[in-house]
């Protein structure tokens, strides 16, 4: 009896787990400290806004959102987007692979001044799975996202999976 509980647990545990999604994710490691922008909303056309790759540069290389500029993550540097000139009231969007290392970036442009920051529900990963273009380093369409370690990547449901290994040279 006892051994057919403990295979219940793990039945229903495993479910539960497959079937976490996006929002349960960002719900664990975000607080909202900076809204989210849907990738629909984002890819209006009169949607007018600098874009913030929050990702390593060797992720960004792979692809990344059109006209989207590296900041970059472990070594984000303030004085590298006020380098930029830009208004402080313009509208600034961040985004990394799923959402949860941008609202951190985003956090600290807002605390800089920035009024206007908006985190990308689902990162690049939701760009790419609700079949929005993503460009390589050479400015070319790509089927590739970098998606930051194996255990990530199952987020990625479109695309080609690349990880740290494959993407070392």
């Amino acid at each position: 009896m006892k051994n057919k509980i403990l295979y219940l647990f793990i039945f229903f545990s495993s479910i539960t787990f497959a079937q976490e999604s996006i929002s349960d994710l960002l719900k664990k490691y975000n607080d909202n400290g900076v809204p989210y922008i849907s990738v629909e909303e984002l890819a209006m056309p009169k949607n007018q806004a600098i874009i913030f790759d929050t990702r390593e540069p060797k992720e960004y290389q792979v692809s990344h959102l059109k006209d989207a500029i590296c900041v970059g993550y472990d070594n984000f540097d303030i004085a590298s987007v006020e380098k930029l000139h830009l208004n402080k009231d313009e509208k600034i969007v961040v985004y990394c692979s799923l959402g949860i290392r941008s609202e951190t970036i985003g956090k600290k442009l807002k605390k800089e001044g920035y009024t206007n920051v908006y985190n990308l529900y689902g990162g690049i990963f939701e760009w790419k799975n609700k079949n929005f273009c993503v460009i390589d380093s050479e400015e070319k369409e790509t089927n590739k996202v970098h998606t930051f370690n194996k255990a990530w990547s199952k987020w990625l449901v479109k695309g080609e999976k690349i990880y740290e290994a494959e993407n070392k040279k």
